[in-house]
């Protein structure tokens, strides 16, 4: 396995007199890579088959959530703007005097 291919690499690069090359570098660094991230998907459950669907699904649903939440907030600053009018143009029938209110 991934665990076994290090080993060995590890065995390899130690019996290279005067120490390794790069390419064995390269080689230990890959596959202790691959077997840290293959080891932190295990851990956040993300290792088997429908972990590319779960993902894909819970991308979608983040997508909706911000859309919704976009609407929302368009919507309220829309309703204030409406409400601020309204109350802009109540004032100036107010002050011309067009609701018909009595003077004293």
């Amino acid at each position: 396995m991934k665990q076994d291919m290090l080993a060995r690499l590890v065995a390899q690069a130690e019996g290279v007199p005067g120490g390794a090359d790069m390419v064995m570098i390269r080689a230990l660094i890959e596959e202790a890579s691959e077997l840290g991230a293959g080891r932190a998907l295990e851990r956040l459950g993300l290792a088997d088959r429908r972990a590319e669907g779960d993902m894909r699904e819970l991308r979608e649903l983040l997508s909706a959530w911000r859309d919704a939440k976009k609407a929302a907030r368009g919507a309220v600053i829309g309703w204030a703007v409406r409400i601020v009018m309204a109350l802009v143009v109540l004032g100036i029938a107010v002050k011309v005097g067009y609701l018909g209110l009595v003077r004293a």
